[in-house]
């Protein structure tokens, strides 16, 4: 079966502290790699400014994390998470071409 790659975008809060930030992207890289996806990349991309405020924020740390997976469980499952989690102010998943 043929995997296919995920890159997944999520912003978190800016005014987690360091360790909190940390066990939350430990979380949701497990939470992918438990589904069966495997994990290529996990890289911060730092805090940034927004272009329109969330949730009173305007300013969140970017966080990408590239994904292989044999079919969307693993992406499903982040997805559904990352949305009630409120530690976590968006995300975004994009399919990329092989």
């Amino acid at each position: 079966m043929a995997t296919t790659k995920y890159e997944i975008t999520y912003i978190i809060k800016p005014d987690l502290d360091e360790e909190t930030k940390k066990a939350l992207v430990e979380r949701y890289d497990g939470i992918l790699t438990a589904d069966g996806a495997e994990l290529v990349e996990s890289k911060d991309w730092g805090k940034k400014r927004l272009a329109y405020d969330i949730n009173k924020y305007r300013e969140g740390m970017y966080h990408i994390v590239v994904v292989n997976a044999e079919n969307a469980d693993a992406v499903n499952e982040f997805d559904r998470l990352s949305k009630i989690d409120i530690q976590v102010l968006r995300s975004m998943i994009v399919k990329l071409e092989a």
